[in-house]
């Protein structure tokens, strides 16, 4: 049976506040901590039998699975937009170890999404309309968290140029250095998203998140919100975050060498042992939209505020400023004109 977070007070249904942090109710107004609710009410919570507390929501359109639970609204698709989800029982075992909560709130995500289209002169009216901003969805992104232990050794050449003058005569000296290092480094908790809808660019674009209010996973954090369950298990796409820890410590080893011309890196030997992982949710508001039988897609971090979207230019919009530009101009050009008369 869904997991039901009853309200202490009336009895109503509540659900996450990303205002508070806390669970709150619609009805009487009650804020209660997640942690304490779960202590005090835990007859109303039967953690451990995740995949028989949430529903699954299935969309025939474009295969997307989105996980909410009994009193999560899912009337559109967050990938696609399409208003007929249908409804399944959550399959397999698919329980987060941690989550970053929502901190943005829907009004306030409207809000941003509505001051993003102002910001665009050229931007279609049909983006500002209700019909679309109300497709708006707070969903919860599955991650996989990587460690590490890196260890590297890097030789390289490296030139000092040097000038000096006697008199009429310039004297360039070339310095010719070897250079050696030996880093050793723990990376934890690189991100990796684990969905095939999201494009792994724009989630990249989406971090960092605050790793500061990542807390162990609890169900009640999902009220209210969708969240996608993982397509990829951490094997499959460990080598994402492999690369970006390559990277990482190659920035670093770089990093110490200094006051050089150039530098020539002829070898550089890494070696990277994975240590752990773990399976995150992180916050993200989506809206799909289409425009000119083209797909376009608004993100905004759930924690940060921080946004990734395209941007489609209407073509009446872009023509009405151009010929608004064309007056302007032969106006001036004009009156210029008089008065040199």
């Amino acid at each position: 049976m869904p997991t039901i977070y009853k309200c202490p007070g009336c009895g109503a249904a509540m659900e996450f506040d990303s205002t508070t942090q806390k669970l709150g109710c619609p009805s009487c107004g009650m804020q209660i901590d997640v942690r304490e609710y779960e202590e005090k009410y835990s007859q109303n919570s039967t953690q451990g039998e995740y995949d028989k507390e949430m529903k699954m929501y299935h969309c025939n359109t474009c295969g997307a699975e989105l996980v909410a639970d009994e009193y999560t609204s899912a009337t559109f698709c967050s990938f696609c937009g399409n208003p007929t989800l249908v409804e399944d029982r959550l399959k397999g075992e698919f329980k987060p170890s941690t989550i970053i909560p929502f901190k943005i709130n829907k009004d306030k995500a409207v809000e941003i999404y509505k001051n993003w289209c102002k910001k665009g002169p050229l931007t279609p009216s049909a983006l500002s309309r209700n019909s679309t901003i109300e497709k708006i969805s707070g969903l919860y992104v599955p991650y996989w968290l990587y460690d590490y232990s890196a260890q590297t050794d890097m030789h390289a050449n490296a030139e000092r140029v040097r000038t000096t003058r006697k008199g009429d005569t310039e004297y360039i000296y070339t310095d010719h250095f070897q250079v050696f290092r030996n880093i050793s480094a723990k990376f934890e908790k690189i991100p990796a998203d684990a969905s095939e809808k999201m494009p792994d660019d724009a989630m990249d674009k989406l971090e960092p998140f605050n790793y500061n209010e990542l807390t162990a996973f609890s169900m009640p954090y999902l009220s209210g919100y969708l969240s996608e369950r993982y397509n990829y298990t951490a094997d499959q796409i460990q080598e994402r975050a492999t690369r970006r820890a390559d990277k990482y410590i190659t920035d670093i080893e770089m990093s110490t060498i200094t006051g050089y011309s150039s530098v020539n890196i002829i070898h550089n030997d890494i070696t990277m042992r994975p240590t752990g992982s773990q399976y995150a949710l992180f916050p993200v508001w989506v809206l799909n939209y289409r425009f000119n039988r083209k797909n376009f897609q608004f993100m905004l971090n759930g924690q940060t505020g921080k946004i990734v979207a395209d941007r489609p230019i209407s073509g009446k919009k872009a023509f009405g400023f151009g010929a608004g530009i064309f007056i302007v101009t032969l106006i001036i050009t004009m009156f210029g004109g008089l008065l040199f008369i």
